[in-house]
């Protein structure tokens, strides 16, 4: 019997060259790290109760598929959007992932119910994080 009023869960599998290097990036944006599930070769963090990133070396990712593993800087497989409880969330989180030697791939958007900025990680994966105000989309503004 499946627990209907619990909330789902993500846990969103990511291909790293340096293992150190990516904790330290993702702890610096705010990521805790979770040792009940971390080896040489993996380390989960938390990001919010209900999302988690598994950082895996390259050897263990290749273990779950036996696809190739794109590089990030080069081509895109997906968009990961983090929300933010307000405008000065989105540039902290942004700005500290930049100054833990990420970069900011694409300009901001700012349509003024919801802004929006981006950082690429260390390994190129792109993170957007947004703020969205829900009353005027509500209201019919957004």
């Amino acid at each position: 019997m499946s627990n209907q009023s619990a909330p789902k869960m993500i846990f969103v599998n990511l291909p790293v060259r340096d293992l150190s290097a990516a904790i330290a990036f993702y702890e610096a944006v705010g990521a805790v790290r979770n040792d009940d599930f971390a080896d040489d070769d993996a380390q989960m963090l938390t990001l919010s109760e209900t999302i988690h990133v598994m950082l895996l070396t390259h050897d263990r990712f290749r273990s779950f598929t036996p696809r190739g593993i794109p590089n990030a800087h080069e081509t895109a497989q997906m968009l990961l959007c983090l929300s933010e409880t307000n405008r000065e969330a989105v540039d902290a989180t942004v700005d500290s992932a930049l100054a833990a030697g990420g970069s900011e791939p694409n300009p901001k958007q700012d349509h003024g119910f919801m802004y929006g900025r981006n950082f690429a990680d260390l390994d190129g994966h792109i993170w957007e994080v947004m703020w969205m105000d829900m009353d005027a989309v509500m209201a019919g503004k957004g």
